[in-house]
């Protein structure tokens, strides 16, 4: 199905008819479909809505790059056009962040009944020595390589150069969504952990590189109560990579029976 929020054309579906509504913000890159199996954990007791966030999935892209505030503003907008006056939110990867923001504002259009965060994005690691240092030497042929007279006396240089750059989000993205990813990994949540006062349920995958475990741990602290499950054996995808095991805690965790 398609809704025009603020003049963007957007994607999302609706399963399962239970009175309380769930909803799920989607990782980095992803379309709507990619979340279909949380949708099949719970959607048998619960109503459970995805969506592509602009300039994700089918969804427009924004006119201008969007920080995760921004993101969190759109959401707002579209629960509201769906006429949410409550629901528990789940956010894999980059839909933990906006989750994160959105708890920890003093005030919402919607209440937030739970939190479930499955391989959240938001703490920004401590770089190491070689790290800044990298940076700094990325920082210092970015401007070299920029310069007219240097792409016209070596222009497959530079291009190679340049398609090695960041990560495979970051290169295949469009160049206002490579703006919204950078704001994003920079932005540093972890001081709004402890304003999020709803029940939040953590899943995690011992083998994420992505957001490694160490993130859950921190989150796990820092959250009031939380509750970490890892998934042994996973990486970044749990909730793909270890289907069995994500089905059987997520229907624990909303309450319903094993089928």
């Amino acid at each position: 199905m398609n809704i025009e929020i603020d003049g963007y054309n957007i994607c999302y579906k609706v399963t399962g008819e239970g009175d309380e509504t769930v909803i799920m913000l989607q990782g980095w890159g992803t379309d709507l479909g990619v979340y279909d199996p949380v949708a099949e954990a719970i959607s048998d007791k619960y109503r459970f809505i995805q969506f592509d966030f602009p300039g994700f999935g089918g969804s427009d892209e924004p006119r201008e790059a969007w920080n995760v505030d921004a993101y969190a503003d759109f959401f707002c907008r579209f629960a509201e056009a769906l006429h949410i006056e409550s629901a528990t939110l789940i956010g894999h990867s980059y839909g933990g962040r906006v989750i994160i923001k959105l708890a920890s504002r003093e005030s919402l259009p919607f209440r937030i009944n739970n939190i479930v965060l499955i391989d959240s994005a938001g703490i920004v690691p401590k770089k190491s020595f070689m790290q800044k240092v990298k940076i700094r030497s990325y920082k210092i042929l970015k401007k070299l390589f920029d310069l007219k007279l240097v792409y016209a006396l070596f222009p497959e240089l530079v291009d190679d150069w340049r398609s090695r750059q960041g990560s495979a989000d970051y290169r295949n993205a469009s160049e206002i969504m490579r703006k919204c990813l950078v704001m994003a990994v920079n932005e540093d949540l972890t001081h709004l952990l402890p304003q999020i006062k709803q029940d939040t349920l953590l899943i995690w995958g011992d083998k994420d590189t992505a957001t490694p475990i160490s993130d859950a741990k921190t989150m796990e602290t820092l959250i009031p109560g939380s509750g970490l499950v890892v998934l042994a054996g996973a990486g970044h995808f749990s909730f793909l990579e270890q289907p069995a095991v994500f089905r059987n805690v997520m229907r624990s965790y909303f309450g319903i029976g094993a089928v």
